[in-house]
């Protein structure tokens, strides 16, 4: 492990995305082991409107962060397609990386880059920040303790209205679509909940023949045990983000899954056929749980590998429902 030469984590941030600015700063700053150091955007201006508010130095070019000597590690949340470029640029020059999700488009590539990372002692966290609140582990709890009996099927969806016209993920090259932004949040929790081993026995993509993306789908999977999980997604809805375990004698309900506010009280449903109870949740900050478990593991050398192994899982299944989804024009 390349080691930091102070006691706080010097972070560099290379882009400037909205959900840097909303969700991801505001936790980092509020940090005590974190220091911002420096802000890069192909935009200049927008690079000193962050470090106006977050600290730091503003930089034109995303590359002048790489040889920084005040930055011992890089956030990116740039959009999808340019992540693979700018991961290895940045394990090349000796850095940590924090990484937005999708961490790359394909396996392979990123199975290459947390091998690159690995071979120089770096630490590099594929964002799914979701996986980091509290709720989903009172979840699996009550599933393993028997809550709903068998667990029979899960099922989950995370859809938006749609975004204005020129959104980076209406461009096919650099956002990529739906899929690859919104659908890879219900895939990963199929995986958290039902493991990696998961067989594609179907998927249905819309496709936007103008826009040349994904605009919306729906994937079947199934366990080897023969447990499905029925995935929803989209930018062409209503606002929903949930999921729903259902068991031999039950199920579980829980809402706002993927991006509750650092506020937000979790109300889970359990019911069972003469029995309905809800159970209100400890709010939890999953931004702030985030980058604590990349600083600890950077400053500490705590252990990010079954992070990574779910970063390996993703990809591969993300990869598979790609090659059998069954495209149609809208």
């Amino acid at each position: 492990m390349i080691s930091v030469s102070t006691d706080r984590l010097r972070m560099g941030v290379m882009g400037c995305a909205d959900i840097a600015w909303r969700r991801t700063l505001p936790a980092m700053v509020a940090d005590a082991d974190v220091q911002v150091t420096a802000v890069a955007s192909r935009d200049l201006r927008k690079a000193t409107a962050f470090t106006d508010r977050f600290g730091g130095v503003p930089l034109k070019g995303y590359e002048s962060m790489l040889d920084r000597p005040d930055v011992d590690a890089v956030y990116i949340p740039l959009p999808a397609l340019l992540h693979a470029e700018w991961i290895e640029r940045t394990l090349e020059s000796g850095k940590h990386v924090l990484v937005e999700k999708p961490m790359t488009d394909s396996q392979a590539e990123t199975s290459r880059l947390l091998a690159l990372a690995r071979s120089r002692g770096l630490v590099l966290l594929e964002n799914y920040m979701f996986l980091h609140h509290s709720q989903h582990a009172a979840v699996r709890k009550l599933v393993a303790d028997g809550a709903i009996g068998e667990l029979r099927g899960f099922a989950a969806a995370f859809t938006i209205p749609p975004k204005p016209e020129g959104d980076i993920r209406y461009q096919r090259d650099v956002g990529g679509g739906a899929f690859l932004d919104f659908g890879g949040y219900p895939v990963r929790a199929a995986v958290h909940f039902l493991g990696g081993d998961l067989q594609v026995i179907g998927a249905v993509f819309r496709h936007d023949q103008k826009q040349d993306v994904v605009m919306s789908g729906s994937v079947l999977l199934c366990t080897p045990q023969g447990v499905p999980a029925q995935l929803t997604f989209g930018m062409e809805h209503s606002y929903r983000n949930d999921y729903r375990l259902s068991g031999s004698t039950g199920r579980i309900l829980l809402d706002r899954v993927f991006t509750p506010p650092e506020t937000h009280l979790p109300v889970l449903r359990v019911e069972r056929q003469d029995h309905r109870e809800e159970l209100v949740l400890p709010a939890d900050h999953q931004f702030a749980n985030v980058i604590g478990a990349f600083v600890r593991s950077v400053l500490h050398g705590g252990d990010v590998r079954p992070q990574q192994e779910g970063s390996l899982q993703q990809a591969a299944l993300i990869e598979r429902i790609r090659q059998v989804a069954l495209h149609f024009e809208v």
